[in-house]
C-alpha cells in the first residue's frame, strides 16, 4: 500500500512540473471523449424523435390510403384539359375490411372533401375529411376546447366542423373559433371544436402521414358523403384536376402489437385481390416503421462512435509521444532511483501511473465537455429551430453507457499507449542512465 501511495505521489508530482505539457498531453483524450459522448447524444436524440414522431402514428396502427396511380399523373401533366379518374378504396373495401377484422379495436375510414376552406378574405387549401368518432383515439388526436363528432352528428348529417389548430391560427388569429362559421368550397358549417395541437408538422411522422395534421378539418362521415360526394375537385391556374373517391384513407387498430405485421400482411393480400388494375392503394405501418427506424438508428450510432472513437486513438498516439520524449528527458533521474535500488517494476509502476493519471483526468474533463456540449445543444435546438424555421428537429440525448464506455475507453486507451514507454524506461542500464547529460 505504501509503495502504491509514493508512487502516485512521484507520478502526480512530475506531471504538476510540467503542468501546461500535461494539459496538452491530455487533450486529446478531452476531445475524444467529447466527440463520442457528443455524437452518441446527437444520434440518441435524432432516434428518440424519429421513434416518438413514428410512434404518434399509433404503434398497432396500419393505415390504408388512396393514392392516383402514377400513369393518371402523368397523363394528367401532359394535357391541359381537366379530366376526373376513379381510384383509391372503395366502400365495398371497408366492408369486406371489417368482415374480415372483426377483432380489430377500431377501423376508422376517412373522406377527403373540398377544395378551398374560406373565412372573410382569408382562403386556404382544404385539407377536409370525413371522418367518424373512433379516428379520434385511433389518430391519437385530443381536443383542445370544444367537442368531437359523436354518432348523433353521423346520425344527424350535422353542418358541423372541427378545426385544427393550424386552421385555428391561420383563419381566426383574432377570434375564437368555437361558434364561428367556416365556408368549405359553398358549404357553410358550424365550429364545434379545435384539435390540440399535433406533433407531426415536421419530420419523420409529417412524411409518413404525407401532410400537416394541424390544417385538418373533420365533418360527419355520413355529412361528407351527402353533402360533397365521391368527386374531389382541386383548382390550378386556369384548369382543375380532380379524382373519383369514395374513401381517402382507413385506420385499422390492431388489438395487440403481436398482431400488427400479421394482420398488415392480411391487408395487403386482400388490396392486391381487389386492385389489380393500378396500384391505387398505398399503406403505411408505424410498427414495421418503427422496428426499422430503430436498427437504423442504431447502425448510425456505431458508425458516429467509431468515426469519434478514432479521436481516442490519436490522443493515446499523443500520450505515448509524450511519455516517449519524457522518458528520454528523465534517463538520468531513472539512473540515480536505479542506483539507490528501485527495480523495474518500481519504474514501470511510476510511469504507468503518470499514463494513467493523463489518461483519467482527460477522460473526466472530457466527459464534462461532451456532456455540456450535448445540453447546450438540446436546450438551444428548439431556438434555432424557431429562428432558421428549420423543419429538422435539433435533439441531443445523453445515455449513461456512452458516459461510461468512453470513459473507460479514455482510460485503457491511455495505458495501453503508456506501457511501452514505461517499459522502456524500466529497461533502461543504469549505469548507461547515470552517465546521461
Amino acid at each position: 500500500m505504501t509503495f502504491l501511495l509514493e508512487t502516485m505521489r512521484l507520478g502526480l508530482s512530475n506531471l504538476r512540473l510540467h503542468l501546461f505539457r500535461s494539459f496538452l498531453t491530455a487533450l486529446g483524450i478531452v476531445l475524444g471523449v467529447g466527440a463520442v459522448i457528443t455524437m452518441v447524444a446527437i444520434g440518441e436524440g435524432s432516434k428518440q424523435e424519429a421513434l416518438l414522431q413514428i410512434e404518434r402514428l399509433g404503434a398497432k396502427n396500419i393505415i390504408l390510403r388512396s393514392q392516383k396511380p402514377a400513369e393518371a399523373n402523368t397523363q394528367q401533366s401532359g394535357q391541359r384539359r381537366s379530366f376526373v379518374i376513379k381510384y383509391g378504396l372503395t366502400r365495398d373495401d371497408l366492408e369486406v375490411i371489417r368482415e374480415n377484422f372483426p377483432d380489430a379495436e377500431v377501423i376508422a375510414p376517412l373522406k377527403e372533401v373540398g377544395g378551398q376552406l374560406l373565412r372573410g378574405n382569408r382562403v386556404q387549401t382544404s385539407q377536409s375529411f370525413g371522418v367518424t368518432p373512433e379516428l379520434l383515439n385511433a389518430a391519437k388526436l385530443r381536443v383542445g376546447w370544444g367537442r368531437y363528432i359523436t354518432q348523433n352528428d353521423l346520425d344527424a348529417r350535422e353542418m358541423i366542423v372541427v378545426i385544427g389548430s393550424g386552421v385555428a391560427r391561420q383563419l381566426f388569429p383574432q377570434d375564437d373559433p368555437l361558434g364561428e362559421t367556416l365556408r368549405i368550397d359553398d358549404k357553410v358549417f358550424l365550429i364545434v371544436g379545435v384539435l390540440a395541437p399535433v406533433g407531426l408538422s415536421g419530420g419523420a411522422g409529417a412524411s409518413l402521414v404525407g401532410r400537416d395534421l394541424n390544417l385538418d378539418v373533420h365533418m360527419p362521415f355520413t355529412t361528407a358523403n351527402a353533402v360533397f360526394g365521391d368527386i374531389l375537385i382541386r383548382r390550378e391556374s386556369g384548369s382543375f384536376t380532380g379524382g373519383e373517391v369514395q374513401i381517402s384513407e382507413i385506420y385499422i387498430v390492431s388489438a395487440s402489437r403481436d398482431r400488427v405485421l400479421k394482420d398488415a400482411k392480411r391487408l395487403q393480400r386482400i388490396v392486391d385481390t381487389r386492385h389489380t388494375t393500378a396500384p391505387d392503394v398505398a399503406m403505411i405501418v408505424p410498427y414495421e416503421l418503427l422496428e426499422e427506424a430503430k436498427r437504423t438508428a442504431m447502425t448510425w450510432q456505431i458508425v458516429l462512435g467509431a468515426v469519434a472513437g478514432i479521436s481516442l486513438l490519436i490522443g493515446g498516439i499523443g500520450i505515448m509521444n509524450i511519455m516517449l520524449a519524457t522518458v528520454q528527458e528523465r534517463t538520468r533521474e531513472i539512473g540515480i532511483r536505479r542506483a539507490i535500488g528501485a527495480t523495474r517494476k518500481h519504474i514501470t509502476a511510476q510511469f504507468v501511473v503518470e499514463t494513467g493519471v493523463l489518461s483519467a483526468i482527460g477522460g473526466i474533463l472530457g466527459v464534462v465537455f461532451g456532456v455540456g456540449l450535448s445540453l447546450g445543444m438540446d436546450a438551444l435546438g428548439p431556438v434555432l429551430q424557431d429562428r432558421f424555421h428549420l423543419q429538422t428537429v435539433i435533439s441531443a440525448q445523453v445515455t449513461g453507457w456512452s458516459v461510461g464506455l468512453a470513459f473507460s475507453v479514455a482510460v485503457v486507451t491511455g495505458l495501453f499507449f503508456g506501457i511501452f514507454p514505461a517499459i522502456k524506461a524500466a529497461r533502461q542500464d543504469p549505469i548507461v542512465a547515470l552517465r546521461h547529460d
